[in-house]
């Protein structure tokens, strides 16, 4: 099934970073480091960027965090990064962009959650404040809403107003309707005090995927704003990566969608950049954006009781993931390189044919060589201890020889 064309939506500047319009949909992370540690968060976002994250936000909870946002601003361009920063602001936000407007002017956009501003005349004062810094200083702003934090108030009116009806609505269908209104309520409220319209975007996570998939398609419905996706609070392994895929797979097949994340847990001292991995494979999966070459390797059977093949493809991924930071600014089109590593001769040669680069190493009994095929033709067969350095070789030899020298220009800073 092809893709449906893309949601037409209002295209917000976010740094070097072009979020909606007809821009590729963005990849973006955020540290889980205390931003008061200026280096260890420093570094975080840096690392994220790195693995691809094209937005990085931070959170900013308390003056000392905010104190720090400038340093960090100028710890991760002394790394060389130019990865836009964001700042998450609940609660205090108000108080703290007032307060530090160091911290206002470095960050690169807003992130404010309309159920976490105050209550009652509050809450629309303290959104003001926040959106009023915001405008002084030409940043765009994310209203994001959130299940587990909705404005009560909201809430409260809608579960009134429709337990009033002859036929009332279920508890789940009025919370989605309260969260639309929120994002859409608190946009406009955001425009009439001056916030531009091409500066707003929108977002409305919940943490089931068919909740998920319903909001989005009834906010994607009533609005131009361009959309953050993500299912919140997702979850660990396989459970987390599982249910975001799912999820937005469905939005993103509909042209639902204009920046994602992957808001994964992660095990006890974890690799925070798993989630920017697994956000860009949903896109690359999909057909949507290229990243990284692929590979395209079989599970095993009984015809494969060697491991040397699941050896090989694992090695073979990480060379060429490691490889990308530098490829990427050297070779054009080299992120649709695919190749292929197969453990037996029932599909290792017919699959290599459709790679790019593909080897057939041989199953339980068969003869010890791997043939190797290049676009589709077999050129050499590898044997003996050497084969994985011989394969790498072979790589190299085609991405430096099939792929065109990139040039500054051709450069996309949302790629």
């Amino acid at each position: 099934m092809a893709i449906v064309s893309r949601r037409l939506s209002a295209a917000v500047q976010i740094g070097r970073v072009t979020v909606g319009g007809d821009a590729p949909v963005v990849v973006q992370s955020m540290t889980n480091t205390d931003t008061a540690d200026a280096t260890a968060t420093a570094e975080q976002v840096a690392a994220l960027a790195r693995a691809g994250s094209e937005l990085v936000r931070i959170t900013v909870n308390t003056k000392s965090a905010a104190a720090r946002v400038p340093e960090i601003d100028a710890r991760v361009r002394d790394m060389g990064v130019l990865v836009p920063i964001i700042g998450d602001f609940h609660y205090n936000g108000h108080i703290l962009l007032s307060q530090f407007k160091d911290c206002a002017r470095a960050l690169a956009k807003y992130r404010i959650n309309p159920g976490n501003v105050g209550v009652g005349r509050q809450h629309d004062e303290n959104f003001r404040q926040m959106v009023e810094v915001a405008i002084e200083n030409e940043k765009p702003v994310r209203i994001g809403v959130n299940w587990g934090s909705l404005d009560q108030a909201l809430l409260t009116e809608l579960m009134d107003e429709n337990s009033r009806r002859d036929e009332p609505g279920d508890a789940r269908a009025v919370t989605i309707q309260a969260m639309i209104q929120s994002a859409l309520r608190s946009a406009e409220l955001a425009e009439r005090y001056g916030l531009p319209h091409e500066r707003i975007i929108l977002s409305a996570k919940v943490s089931g995927v068919q909740d998920l998939v319903d909001v989005y398609r009834d906010l994607a419905a009533r609005c131009d704003y361009a959309l953050h996706l993500g299912l919140t609070e997702a979850g660990m392994g396989s459970k987390g990566i599982v249910s975001s895929t799912a999820s937005l797979a469905i939005l993103l097949q509909e042209g639902i969608g204009d920046t994602i994340r992957v808001s994964l847990t992660p095990a006890p001292n974890g690799d925070r950049t798993e989630e920017v991995i697994v956000s860009q494979q949903i896109l690359q999966s999909l057909g949507i954006r290229s990243f990284t070459p692929q590979v395209t390797a079989c599970p095993g059977c009984g015809r494969t009781t060697s491991t040397f093949f699941q050896e090989l493809a694992d090695q073979i991924q990480t060379y060429l993931r490691e490889q990308m930071p530098l490829w990427r600014n050297r070779y054009e089109g080299v992120e649709e390189l695919k190749v292929a590593v197969m453990g037996c001769v029932v599909n290792g040669p017919g699959e290599s044919k459709h790679a790019n680069l593909g080897i057939s190493l041989p199953g339980t009994g068969e003869e010890p060589k791997a043939p190797v095929f290049v676009d589709g033709r077999l050129t050499t067969t590898l044997k003996g201890s050497t084969i994985i350095s011989d394969f790498t070789r072979i790589l190299n030899e085609y991405v430096d020889s099939h792929y065109a020298a990139r040039t500054p220009a051709s450069a996309n800073v949302n790629a």
